[in-house]
């Protein structure tokens, strides 16, 4: 597969915007919400009083970290789909959070406005492999982020061998027609399970992070495999 165009990636979320979340929650049999709590206990691990969330989309990690670290933690959540923000900032409103603290905003994760070293915590769920230029964005992150700071990266995978023939079928044959019936969109599903296919496994992922300029890099994969959780220091 080659590099995912910025416009169509855009177009392609901005059309199932409106049941990205059901979507979500049932193709992936709810097991989505125990992947977001690892992360959460990944990210609270260390003292966060400034936290980023590229590619937040409706803000579920933004408010999964919300209820899992300190109340005086500042999240952001960006995303530079402006129907997925609408979603995010709906929610926000409906559990009656502080918009102050709790932001969203448009950015592209490869051309971030932010200042050099402002964030102690950078996230990113699910967003990785629609970047036109991993490395691009990976080194935006390192550089957003304060020395010593942490970035936590929830990604698809490559799962276990045993386990690929069944899950390939699922991603392929039966996911694209399941989704159409949940979001009237079977085309946007096929472009998920193209970029699930072509993404690294996790020993590559590490190492794209390690060539970005990130250390201590580690990962956890979860569910056979079929995610994982990758983590990585900006150098002090």
């Amino acid at each position: 597969m080659t590099n995912p165009e910025p416009a169509a990636v855009r177009a392609t979320f901005s059309g199932v915007a409106h049941r990205y979340d059901l979507a979500n929650h049932i193709l992936s049999g709810g097991i989505d919400f125990l992947w977001r709590s690892k992360l959460v206990e990944w990210a609270a691990s260390d003292q966060s009083g400034k936290v980023l969330d590229l590619a937040t989309g409706s803000g579920d990690v933004a408010f999964a970290l919300r209820r899992g670290l300190p109340e005086e933690t500042s999240i952001v959540g960006a995303d530079f789909c402006p129907p997925m923000l609408d979603q995010a900032r709906r929610k926000c409103e409906r559990l009656g959070l502080d918009p102050q603290s709790n932001r969203f905003v448009e950015e592209d994760c490869l051309n971030l406005s932010f200042d050099d070293d402002s964030f102690d915590l950078v996230t990113i769920a699910f967003g990785l492999r629609n970047l036109s230029d991993r490395d691009r964005g990976l080194k935006e992150m390192r550089r957003v982020l304060k020395p010593g700071g942490k970035l936590i990266v929830l990604e698809f995978s490559q799962p276990s061998f045993w386990f690929r023939p069944f899950y390939y079928l699922y991603l392929r044959g039966v996911l694209p027609w399941l989704a159409w019936v949940l979001t009237g969109d079977r085309k946007a599903y096929l472009y998920l399970g193209s970029s699930i296919s072509s993404f690294p496994d996790r020993d590559s992922l590490s190492s794209e992070l390690e060539q970005a300029g990130f250390a201590k890099v580690r990962s956890q994969g979860m569910t056979f495999s079929v995610v994982a959780l990758h983590e990585g220091l900006k150098p002090d």
